[in-house]
């Protein structure tokens, strides 16, 4: 079920509330989706969009944080059924959709070691339209800021929405069973700059932290994760 953070904001929930993409309305109707799940996902997905009064046709941008399957598993099956022409991921993570490939493994601690011995994931390949760069702004309802966050993997970003004063923080850090915490250093490809890239959240200005991982927090989402980043030693 689509949850509303603001007037041109949803959460769609892919995976309960354990991992989420993102709606972005337009005053012309149009649509921006952040991230589209795991394979599988793009049913679900279209549900909520129809929940929110919202046709395929109307997606007119894909907004990918990186190119984990979890993230993208979906895509190439929402870009055919939403016939989407403007794919966008930072220029970093670009050239993996193309290959199906997930990025590297930071193997320096025990469960990134883990993680090399599981088989290796993988997606349908799709084609990246759009290499976004840092502090870029998408023209999409009220402007959607880049923030290059590093670490979990070399092109993830985070997000920052003007119009309603929010932080999608993509994969930098998660709020699982409402409870911030880093991602797994078997998911980051380097797992200490996963941590400190996320510092930046700090100097920017927004009320609502919402993330792939977990339920959003409104209006103290800033405060929030100060404190987080305060009780880790980086603000």
């Amino acid at each position: 079920m689509a949850i509303r953070i603001a007037d041109n904001l949803y959460r769609l929930p892919t995976l309960g509330p354990f991992i989420n993409s993102y709606a972005l309305l337009n005053t012309d109707s149009s649509i921006t989706l952040v991230d589209c799940g795991l394979a599988g996902s793009s049913k679900r997905l279209i549900k909520d969009l129809a929940r929110i009064g919202k046709h395929p046709s109307d997606v007119v941008n894909i907004v990918l944080t990186h190119a984990h399957d979890d993230h993208v598993g979906a895509a190439s099956q929402m870009i055919k059924e939403c016939e989407v022409q403007n794919v966008m991921m930072h220029e970093e993570d670009s050239h993996l959709p193309p290959t199906g490939k997930t990025p590297p493994i930071d193997d320096s601690r025990l469960s990134g070691k883990i993680m090399k011995i599981l088989p290796e994931r993988s997606y349908e390949p799709f084609s990246i339209t759009n290499k976004l760069k840092d502090n870029e702004i998408i023209d999409t309802a009220g402007g959607l800021q880049v923030i290059h966050t590093p670490g979990h993997t070399a092109g993830h970003i985070s997000l920052l929405h003007f119009e309603s004063e929010t932080l999608i923080t993509g994969d930098s850090i998660f709020n699982m069973t409402s409870r911030m915490t880093w991602a797994l250093s078997g998911f980051c490809v380097n797992y200490k700059q996963s941590q400190e890239s996320a510092e930046k959240f700090s100097d920017l200005d927004f009320k609502n932290a919402c993330f792939t991982h977990g339920p959003e927090i409104k209006n103290l989402g800033k405060s929030k994760i100060r404190q987080f980043l305060s009780k880790k030693g980086l603000n």
